[in-house]
């Protein structure tokens, strides 16, 4: 039942309640993280995902920026789980200022 309504959706992660990819992973190795931030100046229905890769230190910390890429939601969502899949795991950092 519609009672005019926008259409909304939401499509989360496995075990994380965002509407959008959000935070760190950091690879097997400890030596790559990739950022996934929602670009804000993206409209509502044409949402958009920042993706910024680092290097990482011996700490699995960001140590330098390799690249950024901007990609569609449904195929950060795509990429965010496909990542967990290799064994990328979610890490809770913040980016430092020399970074």
């Amino acid at each position: 039942m519609n009672l005019g309504a926008a259409n909304v959706w939401s499509n989360f992660s496995y075990g994380y309640r965002n509407e959008s990819p959000s935070g760190w992973l950091l690879n097997p190795d400890r030596s790559r993280l990739i950022l996934f931030t929602r670009n804000e100046k993206s409209t509502r229905n044409n949402i958009m995902i920042f993706a910024h890769k680092y290097y990482a230190n011996d700490l699995g910390e960001p140590s330098a920026i390799k690249s950024s890429s901007q990609m569609h939601l449904e195929k950060a969502w795509d990429k965010w789980h496909d990542l967990q899949l290799e064994g990328w795991t979610f890490e809770e950092l913040e980016l430092p200022e020399s970074a």
